[in-house]
């Protein structure tokens, strides 16, 4: 059977300039537009020896993505995952046609509609109706098309009562329900979602990824979706594409890349003390923070095993520590608090000498997602050291009560260890 082609990537490169735009000079800006114009290559295109963003080049210039290939079908639902500056954004704003590439071609066919970041496509002085049309045609739709959606929208956006409301006024969360509402029920052929999700509640998260994949398996329709949620990538993805440096990595199945993206990744301790962000009068400073099995360092876990933190510490010698404290706090990706753990609990003051606290926890019941540390320590009644949303972690999903089913990661935090008579 000859496949279905809705998206296809050939060869896409982007490469963005570091620092100020332009050249520099008069002589050089003239100098490549003569070249445009004669379809030649841009001379002053200096690429560096190294493309891990992470690491500092002697280029003025960078590559966020370099020969990506891959095809959608239609009523695939596509994740793309892979860590900050990977190139996951940039990819998504190509393939909505936001912005283009330096290299290599997108073919399509049928409308595009994209929720990239809170506010996209949104003018903050009309109201929320009057937006929703402007979307639509936008979306090259009809004032009678759009006419014939508009209660569905409003309804599932939950914005009833302030839709006729200028669009300033709005929340983030209200925001993104609106933008959503739009992007979905207007019928485009491709639906482009990035991280923008993460801002609404749970609620409205569970309703967004149940449209989805209502878009997806009754219309047809092809999706793409970023998140650095992998339980719910695996809930609504049907393919996966895997991005590092900007290249493709990994393609296939949605399980086979997650386990490759979790089983791949570096696994490194925190390096807390060059943490700028953080709050204390530093008689006590965190210097690294580790997460390990019994044995190794890791940054997966699974429900129901046992793990550490470990968090190392300098501690000003010449101050007499009179009582104590290191609190621990687990958030959830969208930083709301599921879990803490503090040496005041256990004890009532700890020996600070050693440098080092481990925090052993048992059987946890954390469900998988996302997850990060708040570190705390305070020295004497008063806050020493304090540092937000570190040492991030992975649960990974898997069929934990032996059902054949994964647990829906908007069913809450935590995973009781239950059964049924």
């Amino acid at each position: 059977m000859e496949k279905d082609i809705i998206l296809k990537a050939e060869n896409i490169s982007k490469q963005y300039r570091l620092g100020q735009v332009g050249t520099g000079t008069l002589s050089h800006d003239l100098n490549r537009w003569w070249h445009q114009v004669r379809g030649k290559e841009n001379p002053y295109l200096k690429i560096g020896d190294t493309n891990d963003r992470s690491t500092k080049g002697e280029s003025d210039y960078v590559w966020a993505l370099q020969d990506i290939n891959f095809e959608v079908e239609r009523g695939d639902v596509l994740g793309i995952i892979g860590k900050n500056g990977a190139g996951k954004s940039t990819l998504l704003k190509i393939l909505s046609k936001v912005t283009a590439p330096t290299t290599g071609s997108i073919k399509s066919r049928g409308r595009i509609a994209s929720l990239l970041e809170v506010g996209t496509g949104f003018h903050g002085e009309m109201t929320g109706r009057e937006n929703v049309y402007l979307n639509g045609a936008i979306l090259g739709m009809t004032k009678k098309e759009i006419t014939s959606k508009i209660d569905e929208i409003i309804e599932f956006s939950g914005c009833e009562r302030y839709i006729d409301t200028p669009v300033k006024r709005y929340s983030s969360g209200m925001t993104v329900r609106l933008a959503f509402a739009v992007a979905a029920f207007l019928e485009p052929e491709i639906l482009v979602i990035d991280e923008v999700l993460a801002v609404g509640d749970a609620e409205f998260q569970k309703k967004a990824i149940g449209k989805m994949q209502d878009i997806s398996r009754q219309g047809g329709r092809t999706v793409l979706f970023v998140s650095h949620n992998m339980a719910a990538v695996e809930n609504l993805c049907t393919k996966c594409i895997l991005l590092e440096h900007g290249f493709v990595v990994f393609t296939g199945s949605t399980p086979d890349v997650i386990s490759y993206y979790l089983s791949n990744q570096k696994v490194v301790s925190t390096k807390l003390s060059e943490i700028k962000e953080r709050k204390g009068n530093g008689v006590l400073n965190f210097t690294e923070g580790i997460i390990k099995d019994n044995i190794n360092p890791i940054n997966s876990i699974e429900t129901f095993s046992d793990f550490e933190i470990k968090l190392n510490y300098n501690l000003d010698p010449n101050v007499l520590v009179l009582n104590n404290r290191i609190d621990i706090g687990i958030n959830n990706y969208m930083g709301d608090r599921v879990a803490w753990v503090s040496s005041s609990n256990i004890i009532h003051d700890f020996d600070m000498k050693k440098g080092e606290i481990v925090f052993k926890i048992t059987n946890s019941p954390l469900a998988p997602g996302e997850y990060a540390c708040n570190i705390y320590a305070e020295i004497n009644n008063e806050v020493s050291d304090w540092l937000i949303s570190v040492m991030p972690f992975t649960v990974i999903e898997k069929d934990y009560y032996k059902s054949g089913k994964l647990i829906p990661s908007n069913q809450g935090s935590i995973l009781l260890n239950y059964n049924i008579k």
